[in-house]
């Protein structure tokens, strides 16, 4: 998949990049890219929910009358479950939402949703952004160069970069990682993903390094 290096203004840089096939040109697996994505969102709750039960809630543990002989139905105590401050019935408790995925489920995974990023040409390789101190309105105007400024968009960068990484951080559209970093849900949370040419090279250097 061969891709123009665009400039931070959206023009042409005369580069090309060729993308590894076997990375964004494969048929996307939709299933295991639910399952990822599902995951993903799963591992976010906190699962702290809690309801008291019986034996957690306030009050006398005394039988409220005698259990024959009053005409009235069979009762327990106050912190029974039918009436109003008693305990919950089976109800929430504090536990865990994530499950695991195999690592080659994770990586076709991710593979599935590069490569329909690439179908969908919703991927633009960018010179590296450099800047001097953290500055907005300088991201802000390469999306704009870029025509993205109204998509959601992932930033990758092949290694942390504290300026980009905090520029970017202000604009609620854009989300910026390390290439190391990515994952299914947000490649397929975003509109466009932008790469830049130093990690968009490291891509092309693994499939060499896997030929070899």
């Amino acid at each position: 998949m061969q891709l123009d290096v665009l400039t931070t203004t959206g023009s042409k840089t005369g580069r090309t990049i060729d993308l590894p096939e076997d990375i964004f040109g494969t048929e996307p697996n939709k299933h295991v890219v639910y399952l990822a994505v599902k995951q993903y969102l799963a591992a976010q709750r906190q699962g702290t929910h809690k309801v008291k039960t019986r034996a957690e809630v306030q009050g006398s543990s005394k039988k409220l009358h005698r259990q024959k002989g009053t005409g009235g139905s069979r009762k327990g105590n106050i912190r029974n479950p039918l009436y109003k401050g008693g305990g919950t019935i089976f109800g929430p408790k504090p536990h865990a939402y994530d499950f695991k995925l195999n690592r080659r489920v994770k990586d076709l995974a991710k593979i599935s949703a590069l490569s329909h990023k690439g179908k969908e040409n919703a991927i633009i390789v960018v010179e590296d952004l450099k800047l001097e101190a953290p500055k907005t309105s300088s991201f802000a105007s390469m999306l704009k160069g870029l025509n993205v400024s109204n998509k959601k968009a992932l930033y990758v960068m092949p290694d942390l970069d504290e300026n980009v990484f905090v520029s970017a951080r202000n604009i609620p559209s854009v989300l910026s990682s390390v290439l190391s970093d990515i994952n299914t849900y947000d490649v397929v949370n975003a509109d466009v993903l932008i790469i830049t040419e130093s990690a968009a090279k490291l891509f092309a250097e693994q499939e060499e390094g896997a030929e070899a």
